[in-house]
């Protein structure tokens, strides 16, 4: 009865402690449960991020397209500005070749009516006359030579002054785009670097998780082996207890029987020493 009361309270131990046991493995698919939970909202963030930057790079994408647009149509537009320019200039060479041209045959018409004049007041002017009209047409012809030049000059300064405001665009449209290429390659290395160290996070999390998952389950099976182990051995032990206990009442039954067997010799070898059946009634009652 010791041997029982003892069996039936580790029996008891092992079932509480297999309750605990238990109890600890539903705690512990309960975490798992929101362990898997966090991990499918983490998974949708990352999606929701991946979004974010499809819709970044598109956004991007449009910022750049519509910078190489805005850089054609400049580019077009300074072609033709260019191109005006040019045909002004052309233009205005023509007028200019054509005005001089002009002037060029009023001057020729001037020397002939001079010459003519000269040939019919040849003789009644002097030297000195002659003098004087030379350097009146050197003088006209250095002003005329002084205008072209100075008119020139004047175009030259206004098409390199247009040409130095159209470096002056490029540079500061050149310089908008670098800086805002600059921006956005910080902002997607910043993204890329926090995405690395989420999904990093994200790997070590679960490594961590499957480990002690993993930890969790050898031991409830080890708890269950020995629970197991325990059972057959009690099992065993019972089984052992009864067996001896039919042997021992086997010997005891065969020990009876040789009592018995060995009286009822004793009572036959009394009667056949010839003593009365009353003795050995009383002998074989006792």
């Amino acid at each position: 009865r010791a041997r029982q009361g003892i069996v039936k309270q580790m029996e008891q131990n092992a079932e509480e402690r297999a309750l605990k046991e238990e109890q600890k493995y539903q705690e512990g698919q309960r975490e798992l449960q929101r362990l898997e939970q966090m991990r499918i909202e983490d998974q949708k963030a990352w999606e929701k991020k991946q979004e974010e930057l499809k819709q970044i790079h598109a956004e991007m994408k449009h910022i750049n397209d519509e910078s190489q647009r805005l850089k054609e149509q400049q580019r077009e537009q300074e072609r033709l500005e260019d191109e005006r320019l040019l045909q002004y200039q052309q233009e205005k060479m023509e007028k200019e070749a054509a005005r001089e041209a002009e002037q060029e045959r009023i001057r020729l018409e001037k020397e002939k009516e001079l010459d003519r004049l000269r040939a019919m007041q040849e003789r009644s002017r002097d030297w000195q006359a002659e003098q004087d009209a030379l350097r009146a047409k050197r003088r006209q012809e250095a002003a005329a030579r002084e205008w072209r030049r100075q008119e020139l000059e004047k175009a030259r300064r206004k098409a390199e002054l247009e040409q130095q405001l159209r470096r002056d665009r490029l540079e500061q449209v050149a310089q908008q785009e670098r800086v805002l290429a600059m921006q956005v390659e910080r902002d997607r290395q910043e993204f890329q670097r926090l995405l690395r160290v989420q999904q990093e996070q994200r790997e070590r999390q679960r490594l961590e998780q499957a480990r002690w998952v993993e930890l969790q389950r050898t031991h409830a099976e080890g708890l269950r082996q020995q629970i197991q182990e325990r059972r057959q051995q009690r099992e065993q032990e019972r089984v052992a207890f009864l067996e001896e206990g039919r042997r021992q009442q086997q010997e005891a039954q065969q020990r009876s029987q040789c009592l018995a067997r060995l009286g009822q010799l004793k009572l036959e070898e009394l009667r056949a020493t010839g003593i009365p059946e009353k003795y050995c009634v009383q002998v074989e009652r006792k």
